[in-house]
């Protein structure tokens, strides 16, 4: 059964309701990345998130992420989000594709694809896991 839950947001029981929180929770981590909010990003992740960003370190849980982001240079963009595909998982988890690009402060573009799963904790979407890779 899809629909609303009784905290007014997505169930995710459907590919269209699963892309709507995919794109909604990116909607927010780009917001917050663009503003360089590192504390705003860190609370979009599950305290246990898995993490690999366009470094080669591997990182799990919010000091880790707050660690790479805040490393990220001031005026740093994602220029642009495009959710690819999104599916559901099962009750409460769903995983998208997204294709992001970053532009730097001297307007280079540096574009990856991003594979994230989120789950729905305590009426809240947050990524349990997220990967970007080169494209």
């Amino acid at each position: 059964m899809t629909g609303i839950t009784g905290a007014g947001l997505p169930d995710a029981g459907t590919e269209d309701a699963a892309y709507g929180v995919i794109a909604e929770l990116l909607g927010r981590w780009q917001r917050a990345f663009d503003d360089h909010r590192t504390a705003d990003l860190v609370s979009l992740f599950t305290e246990d998130a898995l993490f690999q960003g366009i470094s080669p370190r591997l990182l799990v849980g919010p000091a880790g992420i707050f660690g790479y982001y805040d490393d990220v240079a001031e005026g740093a963009r994602a220029a642009s989000v495009e959710v690819l595909r999104a599916n559901p998982l099962c009750d409460g988890i769903v995983g998208g594709f997204a294709d992001v690009t970053f532009t730097s402060r001297t307007g280079e573009n540096t574009p990856i694809r991003l594979s994230v799963v989120a789950q729905r904790c305590e009426g809240t979407w947050r990524i349990r896991q997220y990967h970007a890779a080169a494209r």
